[in-house]
């Protein structure tokens, strides 16, 4: 059955898709399952070249790929590019990795016994992705996934399914390009909540990977809990930063920009928390109100626009609701009002908004998915950390100082208690050699670099007997005749 596709740049529709039913979402995954069965035993090199390939195939087509993320997700021209160059970057990166999934090797207690660790290929990998990163999200899991041994079954946003096509035609480029890739090797299934109840609750299914609200992510691990499958959480995050009286305000005034309206504040890792020192609060956010008042709303194919759509009417309202959420909780509201803008009438544009608020409320507690800025004061520090890590989410952070052990203390167990805390930069833009995950309702998974490849993998402890006796661990006896 097809379904229409808006651009959230207009409002109107710029093709139709065909939606998966269960029946064949369901036969993709058992396609993907004997797939896995003969990828798992190709060399981990050699899976590497095919993530390789399509890091080539993503370079020839950058510019074209990065126009669709910005006709369907509405991102500014620089971010759709910068989107597709992540891509890249994950197949460079996992490229590299399929010569180095290694395991430990481990002093044993027994003489003439050697203990190891392998890493072997888990399964199937379904995949379920957000509006707003609409193919880089995938290519951190399927990188990682294909060149750990898995296949990749994976459901886009219903808001953005043909930049999942279109990556989707670019792997099979790759994959032709290669060679001999089993059929089913990656899978994209349109449709909505029903398929991504199917991934969580089908058996062969052997990792979830799902970014999304927390709502969502409360809705399907229990589900995938209940098979005891794994589940890898990608959810909310309501991002602070702490701004010190000895911060570089110059920097922070563009980190601070750049972290709260950039993609239209439709970020996981978006800034939507300021606490700032109250003896440079009153000028800091003057600051800003000047930035926020003259920032460039607009058709996110203009060169000179920074602030694109939000996705779509839904979103715009949870905006406004929240901001009248926030003024009877004695908030004062900057910007936040609709922007018309010329050819795009039917698109839902808004002003940034600035909220000051007297504490940190219900409402600031709660993420809006939306550019809101709620700004507090703090005259202590350690009442700062307290406000900061006071919510229910725990992504990304940040600290504004020149000051060593604020800097530190911040950076400590007793410090931010998100995933990600960065000093004297924003919140948003991770880089993919690091790992990428929160914690709380967060959902606690990491995703892209560093030692997040485990993830697609299962573990096996082996012990080598190299000798002729039969000496038991822990010095246990075990005598027969």
């Amino acid at each position: 059955m097809p379904t229409e596709v808006r651009s959230p740049i207009t409002g109107d529709v710029i093709g139709s898709v065909s939606l998966a039913s269960r029946e064949a979402a369901a036969e993709s995954i058992g396609r993907a399952h004997e797939a896995f069965l003969d990828w798992r035993q190709v060399p981990a090199p050699r899976r590497g070249e095919l993530v390789r390939l399509l890091g080539e195939e993503l370079r020839a087509h950058k510019a074209s790929l990065a126009k669709l993320v910005t006709l369907e997700a509405g991102k500014i021209v620089s971010e759709g590019l910068g989107e597709v160059q992540e891509m890249i970057d994950i197949c460079t990166f996992a490229a590299g990795l399929s010569r180095q999934l290694c395991g430990l090797t481990i002093a044993s207690e027994r003489p003439h016994h050697r203990m190891m660790e392998t890493w072997h290929p888990l399964g199937v990998v379904g995949v379920i992705s957000a509006f707003n990163f609409p193919v880089a999200v995938w290519s951190w899991n399927a990188a990682l996934a294909l060149v750990c041994g898995n296949a990749v079954v994976w459901k886009p946003s219903p808001k953005t399914p043909s930049t999942a096509l279109a990556t989707q035609a670019l792997f099979e480029r790759a994959a032709e390009r290669f060679g001999g890739v089993p059929a089913g090797l990656s899978t994209v299934l349109v449709g909505g909540a029903d398929l991504a109840e199917l991934l969580a609750d089908d058996p062969r299914v052997a990792l979830l990977s799902a970014t999304g609200s927390t709502a969502m992510g409360k809705a399907l691990a229990p589900r995938v809990a209940a098979r005891l499958g794994r589940s890898l959480l990608e959810l909310g995050g309501n991002n602070a930063a702490i701004v010190c009286p000895s911060a570089d305000i110059e920097l922070t005034v563009r980190a601070v920009a750049f972290g709260a309206i950039g993609t239209a504040g439709q970020r996981c890792t978006t800034l939507r928390r300021l606490i700032v020192h109250e003896s440079i609060h009153d000028s800091f956010v003057a600051r800003l109100k000047k930035v926020y008042g003259a920032v460039a709303v607009g058709d996110p194919r203009e060169e000179s626009t920074l602030v694109g759509p939000l996705i779509d009417g839904q979103a715009f309202a949870a905006m406004q609701d929240a901001l009248a959420a926030a003024r009877g909780s004695e908030g004062v509201v900057t910007g936040g009002e609709r922007v018309m803008v010329s050819g795009c009438e039917n698109g839902y544009y808004a002003r940034p908004a600035l909220v000051e608020m007297p504490g940190q409320t219900d409402i600031v507690r709660r993420e809006t998915f939306a550019p809101i800025l709620y700004v507090m004061k703090y005259a202590d520090f350690e009442e700062a950390i307290a406000l900061h890590n006071d919510v229910p989410q725990g992504l990304s952070s940040s600290v504004f100082t020149r000051d060593m052990q604020e800097a530190e203390r911040f950076l400590s167990a007793a410090g931010s208690d998100c995933g990600i805390a960065n000093v004297n930069l924003g919140t948003s833009g991770a880089e993919i050699g690091g790992a990428f995950g929160g914690e709380k309702e967060t959902g606690g998974g990491r995703e892209s670099g560093s030692d997040a490849w485990r993830n697609y993998m299962r573990r096996a402890t082996n012990t080598i007997n190299f000798g002729n006796d039969l000496p038991l661990a822990q010095g246990v006896r075990f005598d027969i005749e």
